[in-house]
């Protein structure tokens, strides 16, 4: 089977092309690299001893994708590529909607003009907003998220649900990512964030290598048990092999149609403080921190209910906390200035 892999230069994009390359998929990667590098993909093809195609190409360009399905005989596309900044989103909000929303919807439209109807789309545990209790489970209602990041993924959601119902055809997948961490055991591939990092373990780790001076803590007095945040942490590498579960589930439900939705997470919630202790404990490197005030639209905590992906997905997130953070600085250590 070949899949087109949208985003598949990014963080999560290039784990699950190397996870997919693993199982037998044949791959075609479409990416714009705004916030990526080729150089993943190299790193990719030299692990897996296996060629990628890589088109460069914008998905809000619908001439660009018209050539890509010309051009491949895709069975299903998985869809990475959006903006995925929480902060960020709200200074630059149409440029998200823009990017994320139109993006997907062009995406969807020259999918349907070539009759392929297999979608997986990376979603986020911020579609469930603030309303939904902890932990969330797929069958809550989508919430009304604090960012246009959020509410983007809702969106594509919602757009999933409608085009379901109009094309009995389409067979949609909506994977609901908690919070990606780690790197690839071998070190030659992880998180390259442009500029300066958005989410806690990069940015911790840049401190590690000596590229910032320390980490801000957004906050230490939410109500959880020591005052910081609370996330559902998860290997990048479990969260790669959820696509290849999810991509197996369509295979295997040839009379499904509709979307289905997963929660890809471990179940459990991790606060900030703990994080920054087990990568102490994990690289005896002292990890010098600031508490700072809390930043707009952090949630106090959330976590994952994952037995739906267990049960039906037969996936679950293996890889433990000093894993992530092993893995993590093995990454950085290596390569102090990502993949440049």
């Amino acid at each position: 089977m070949k899949i087109l892999v949208t985003g598949g230069l990014g963080y999560i994009g290039s784990h699950t092309v190397l996870s997919l390359l693993e199982n037998n998929f044949q791959v075609v990667v479409f990416d714009n690299l705004v916030n990526s590098s080729e150089e993943s993909l190299n790193r990719v093809m030299k692990l897996t001893g296996k060629t990628v195609t890589f088109i460069e190409g914008d998905i809000r360009d619908a001439s660009a994708l018209d050539k890509v399905f010309e051009q491949h005989d895709i069975a299903c596309v998985i869809h990475f590529a959006a903006l995925k900044a929480v902060g960020e989103s709200s200074n630059i909000p149409l440029s998200y909607y823009q990017n994320n929303v139109f993006g997907a919807l062009n995406l969807l439209e020259v999918m349907a003009k070539h009759q392929v109807h297999n979608f997986i789309f990376s979603s986020s545990a911020t579609v469930y907003g603030e309303e939904n209790e902890i932990p969330y489970v797929e069958t809550m209602k989508l919430g009304t998220p604090s960012s246009p990041y959020g509410a983007s993924k809702v969106m594509v959601e919602r757009i999933m649900a409608d085009y379901a119902i109009a094309d009995p055809e389409f067979r949609g997948v909506s994977l609901r990512y908690f919070n990606p961490i780690g790197a690839h055991q071998s070190g030659e591939i992880g998180e390259d964030p442009s500029g300066i990092p958005n989410n806690l373990l990069p940015f911790l780790a840049q401190v590690a290598v000596g590229k910032r001076d320390k980490l801000n803590v957004f906050g230490d007095d939410y109500p959880t048990k020591d005052g910081s945040c609370e996330r559902d942490y998860l290997h990048v590498m479990d969260l790669a092999e959820g696509h290849v579960c999810a991509l197996n589930w369509l295979n295997d439900h040839s009379n499904f149609n509709g979307v289905e939705a997963f929660n890809l997470g471990t179940g459990n919630g991790t606060s900030v403080f703990a994080i920054i202790k087990a990568f102490e404990q994990a690289t005896a490197i002292k990890i010098p921190f600031e508490v700072t005030p809390r930043r707009a639209g952090d949630l106090p905590a959330f976590w994952a209910d994952a037995h739906k992906a267990t049960t039906q997905l037969n996936w679950q997130a293996t890889r433990s906390l000093e894993t992530m953070m092993v893995d993590t600085w093995h990454w950085q250590s290596k390569n102090p200035n990502g993949y440049l």
